[in-house]
């Protein structure tokens, strides 16, 4: 019997020599004729731990390697982009915060800027 090969996104890499993969399939539905995508989720073994998540890979059925775990990856279809370094935000001068104005209001703030009704005798 040949071995089924799926194809899907590297969703975990937390664990030695294991990567989790998220394989999506669509289906018509059989009365209201709509596409239909569902997914599951699966333990592949990885032995050099060399995929990352957001990777493609193909992964294929296997002997049973452990309790979860019947299928091994076989290739990287597309590897995931390196991650950018994060955002810095730009340091406002001194000259910049001085000139601006804060304004803090509190209760009683709030009460004398609201307008004052007229009293009716």
């Amino acid at each position: 019997m040949p071995k089924r090969i799926l194809q899907g996104v590297v969703t975990s890499d937390v664990m030695d020599k294991t990567v989790t993969v998220r394989v999506d399939r669509r289906f018509q539905h059989p009365v209201y004729k709509k596409f239909i995508t569902r997914s599951k989720k699966y333990a592949a073994h990885d032995e050099e731990n060399a995929y990352k998540v957001g990777d493609i890979v193909r992964i294929e059925e296997t002997r049973p390697i452990s309790k979860r775990k019947s299928w091994r990856v076989i290739e990287a279809v597309t590897r995931a982009p390196a991650p950018s370094a994060p955002r810095v935000a730009d340091p406002v001068s001194a000259e910049a915060q001085a000139g601006r104005k804060r304004v803090r209001r509190g209760k009683a703030d709030a009460a004398a800027a609201a307008p004052q009704k007229a009293e009716t005798p």
